[in-house]
């Protein structure tokens, strides 16, 4: 079976007039179909750029991409993208902006439809389906964004700090929501964070990146001994401080 994404020997840097910033330097993993995996590290290594790479919004100086053992170039895999905020369009009703990209896109098929209804319901925004974002919580909010990028039926998820525009309260409350609904719907996905409590409590594995440029430290499975493994009760394990103090040691050691 081909691993849902693999990178081999990424490397990026940016440029400008006046000088050249190395972002990463041969980066190498792979993921499994259906796994989470985070990626942290310290400010400015690069958690972004790869993202950014994976979904084609940067192209890549050196190193190889796949999806689904298709590389980069030629695969015709959907990736679904989450950014910090949620980008609802304020003049939309939650249903005009979920179907957004089936429209964009022109997409008719009724099925495709049929389960953005399905996914409003299951997700409890059904009764809010007409109302405007600006009538809903954050965390509904983010919902609706997570089920706009469902909508289009990605293979995978990229999550960019989804939560980090959130008061801490709510921010916990989202992220258990939202885990719970990418492992519920058998996604792949990466989340690139800084919060490391929110990496172990959602992720099968944690990358740790370097600092500038990024390049793969460590990578550390997370294996909790809680019985139904949610982000929520992720945080309440036994091993979870364990893992916390093993990631901090590995950003900070020079």
């Amino acid at each position: 079976m081909a691993y849902a994404l693999s990178l081999r020997h990424v490397s990026y840097t940016y440029h400008s007039l006046k000088q050249e910033t190395p972002a990463i330097c041969d980066v190498s993993f792979d993921i499994n179909p259906g796994e989470f995996v985070a990626v942290v590290g310290p400010s400015g290594c690069g958690k972004s750029t790869l993202l950014h790479l994976i979904a084609r919004l940067l192209p890549m100086d050196q190193g190889e991409i796949k999806i689904n053992g298709y590389p980069l170039a030629i695969s015709k895999e959907k990736v679904g993208y989450m950014l910090q905020k949620d980008q609802l369009l304020p003049w939309k009703t939650i249903y005009q902006n979920v179907i957004l990209g089936l429209n964009i896109q022109k997409i008719k098929d009724p099925a495709a439809y049929t389960k953005v209804n399905l996914l409003l319901k299951d997700y409890g925004l059904e009764d809010f389906r007409n109302a405007y974002p600006n009538q809903l919580s954050g965390g509904m909010r983010q919902r609706a964004a997570l089920i706009r990028t469902l909508a289009l039926s990605p293979n995978i998820l990229l999550l960019d700090e989804p939560f980090s525009a959130l008061d801490y309260q709510t921010r916990l409350n989202v992220s258990n929501d939202i885990g719970t609904i990418i492992k519920q719907e058998g996604k792949t996905a990466l989340l690139v964070t800084h919060d490391l409590s929110e990496a172990i409590s959602m992720a099968d594995r944690v990358i740790v990146l370097s600092k500038r440029p990024g390049t793969v430290k460590s990578i550390v499975p997370i294996e909790l001994s809680c019985q139904e493994r949610t982000p929520q009760s992720s945080r309440n394990s036994t091993e979870f401080k364990d893992y916390f103090n093993q990631l901090w040691r590995s950003i900070n050691d020079s």
